[in-house]
């Protein structure tokens, strides 16, 4: 166990490179979907600054939560093993984020026709609600990525996997 908490306390990554790469991150997230809507010519006007928001938070999120995993499986990995480690935690840790802010502003709209809290026509209103949310940003959300998080992805891979060392 002594090499557990010693690898845990090395993978801590410093306070400047959490904070910065998180509003980073999630400032290249929220460029992301901008730049898709654009370049397929569906700019929404009026939600524009909550789709921004959702996928800024997510991005932030993300990288809060990926950076000490990656940190922690990377540490004192060969180069490759980094940027693997790097690429699979942001691309799961943004998807798996966002997706769940998004189903939690989802949840908060449909909140108001459900019945009361701890009921179990709640729960079962909670879940679906939950899971339609989910399924909604893989259908029409996960593809707002694309391409340039793409290019995000493999670029921050690349820099921790080098930062890592």
């Amino acid at each position: 166990m002594r090499g557990f908490s010693a690898r845990l306390r090395a993978a801590r990554p410093d306070p400047g490179e959490w904070t910065i790469g998180a509003a980073l991150w999630g400032l290249a997230m929220a460029l992301c979907i901008c730049f898709s809507l654009t370049l397929n010519q569906r700019l929404p006007e009026i939600h524009l600054p909550r789709l921004l928001l959702v996928y800024f938070a997510g991005g932030m999120l993300a990288w809060l939560i990926t950076l000490p995993l990656i940190r922690f499986c990377a540490l004192g990995r060969a180069p490759e093993t980094r940027f693997a480690a790097s690429f699979l935690f942001l691309t799961i840790g943004t998807t798996a984020a966002t997706a769940l802010i998004f189903a939690l502003q989802y949840r908060l709209f449909y909140a108001q026709w459900h019945a009361p809290f701890g009921t179990r026509i709640w729960a079962f209103q909670f879940v679906f609600t939950s899971a339609s949310a989910a399924y909604q940003f893989a259908v029409l959300g996960l593809r707002l990525y694309l391409p340039l998080g793409l290019l995000f992805l493999t670029g921050a891979s690349l820099l921790l996997a080098h930062r890592s060392r």
